[in-house]
């Protein structure tokens, strides 16, 4: 007897409509499965013979054949588990399949019978939704993921037992119920603050600037001098998700198993800071079957790289493309696959191999040959797409033990939630949210600036040696700054300070 079930598939982050079919004919036993499936779900005999034994349920010695359409579709991934089995028991006269055909089955078993939780269930269901797909069956585990996403009718089972005899009629599963992403949200909580941060104002008023408009930043500076604690403070200061930014960044963390079963939807902007040891394929994504890395899985939030010339050359060249493009292309044999990546890039670094070059209160050990080779790991187009260059000094005794209060993150978060606002009414219908992610089309249109800026900004042009995208970024820049105070037009002193940023590439680089 055939019975065909419906599931669901995923390439990337979009969803396809797919076909589970069984076939169960008289001849010798055997269990073959066929339509362009990968090791995991050829696999599968094994965990759902025994999966449907364990349940007390007849597995049947006969001829098994599954077919997993589109025959043309790479699939991958254990989550089929549950379709075939209720397949194989629809097909071998254990279960009317009238019901079971009206849904969506996803789940992969235990050799108990445990249905268990399965990556990619986010994406699937907003996939589906578009389709007008409405009812599923998914794994207890993904209960939370599902219960952001309204118009669905969600059956959440912990069995294959439980599966049966729901759809037998025998019992009644509650749908899962769709939760509020502002309630969740409004309970996180901030774990770094600019207020313990003493000091370094000048670097505290750069990263309130590379907030307001998603500029990239290098902070330079000898080993102690808060560089890391600036970098995990710049969260706070982020404007909130919004409930389609987090949608977005969960869907790809669902692709990658590290969302957090308990809440089911990020919160918060992510944070991810890879070791210098991190290799090309997991900061970029890739593998045999193409997963998100690194770029991608902050998408939408901060990727920090903590010393950064420490990290291999080639690695970070990788990083030039999807910082223009703000999305990375992982093409791999079995599959090519376009994933955001439009994130904020916080780098911080030594100046030297000592980490002393250029301090006001210590003393550099290196050679000139030294500290050029140690500069020189950082080539000169990745520099050039990092918007601001800031020095961070030490700072002093009697700054540390100040009891003064430092400017709380909740009070700078104002100011750059302030300057997003306006940011949004400018750009609104169009795909740009941020005055980093602006085209040369709307940098013509917004940036206007008067002759003696003009003039300003040409001296430092032709002084530091700036590239195009050197001056097209400090436009931006400015366009940041007159934002947070408000301005409507670019005046010189805000010229003034975006170039100030960028005064470093002659200092170090030249």
């Amino acid at each position: 007897m055939l019975a065909i079930l419906n599931s669901f598939g995923l390439s990337g982050l979009e969803g396809y409509k797919m076909q589970v079919e069984v076939d169960i004919n008289q001849g010798l036993p055997g269990y073959e499965v066929v339509g362009l499936v990968g090791t995991s779900i050829k696999e599968s005999k094994e965990r759902i013979k025994s999966a449907i034994k364990n349940s007390c349920l007849q597995y049947p010695i006969l001829k098994i054949i599954v077919n997993m359409a589109p025959a043309d579709t790479k699939k991958e991934g254990p989550m089929y588990d549950l379709p075939i089995a209720i397949g194989i028991l629809c097909a071998s006269d254990q279960l009317e399949i009238t019901k079971a055909k009206e849904f969506v089955m996803l789940g992969e078993l235990g050799l108990n019978g445990s249905v268990n939780k399965v990556n990619g269930i986010l994406p699937m269901l907003i996939y589906a939704k578009q389709l007008g797909i409405k009812k599923f069956i998914i794994p207890k585990a993904n209960e939370n993921e599902a219960s952001f996403i309204d118009g669905l009718e969600i059956y959440p089972v912990s069995s294959l037992t439980e599966t049966v005899k729901f759809l037998k009629n025998e019992i009644e599963i509650e749908k899962v119920k769709v939760q509020n992403f502002k309630d969740l949200q409004s309970k996180s909580t901030i774990s770094n603050d600019f207020k313990y941060v003493k000091g370094q104002s000048q670097a505290k008023r750069a990263l309130e600037i590379a907030a307001a408009g998603g500029h990239n930043v290098l902070l330079i500076g000898p080993p102690g001098s808060g560089k890391t604690m600036l970098a995990k403070a710049f969260p706070s200061i982020l404007p909130d998700l919004t409930f389609e930014e987090a949608l977005e960044i969960s869907k790809i963390h669902s692709i990658a198993g590290t969302l957090d079963t308990k809440t089911g939807i990020l919160t918060k902007r992510p944070f991810r800071s890879p070791h210098h040891t991190t290799t090309m394929i997991a900061l970029t994504g890739g593998g045999r079957v193409a997963k998100p890395g690194e770029i991608s899985l902050c998408h939408n939030g901060v990727l920090f790289l903590d010393e950064m010339p420490e990290y291999n050359r080639n690695t970070l060249e990788t990083l030039r493309q999807p910082l223009e493009d703000g999305v990375i292309t992982v093409s791999r044999l079995e599959a090519s696959v376009v994933y955001p990546a439009n994130f904020t890039l916080i780098a911080s670094m030594n100046p030297c191999p000592c980490g002393n070059y250029g301090s006001t209160t210590k003393e550099c050990k290196c050679t000139p040959q030294a500290i050029r080779k140690y500069l020189n790991k950082l080539s000169g187009p990745l520099m050039d797409r990092i918007d601001m260059h800031i020095e961070v000094d030490n700072v002093n005794y009697d700054d540390l033990r100040l009891e003064a209060n430092e400017e709380p993150s909740q009070e700078v978060k104002k100011r750059v939630d302030s300057a997003r606002q306006i940011q949004l009414q400018r750009f609104a219908g169009s795909d740009n949210y941020a005055n980093a992610k602006m085209t040369d089309k709307q940098i013509k249109q917004y940036c206007q600036i008067s002759e003696e800026s003009n003039e300003l900004l040409k001296t430092a042009f032709e002084k530091l040696n700036l590239s195009a995208r050197a001056y097209n970024r400090i436009l931006k820049v400015a366009r940041t700054i007159a934002d947070l105070e408000g301005s409507q037009d670019i005046q010189e002193q805000h010229i003034m300070e975006a170039i100030s940023y960028r005064s470093l590439d002659n200092k170090y680089w030249s």
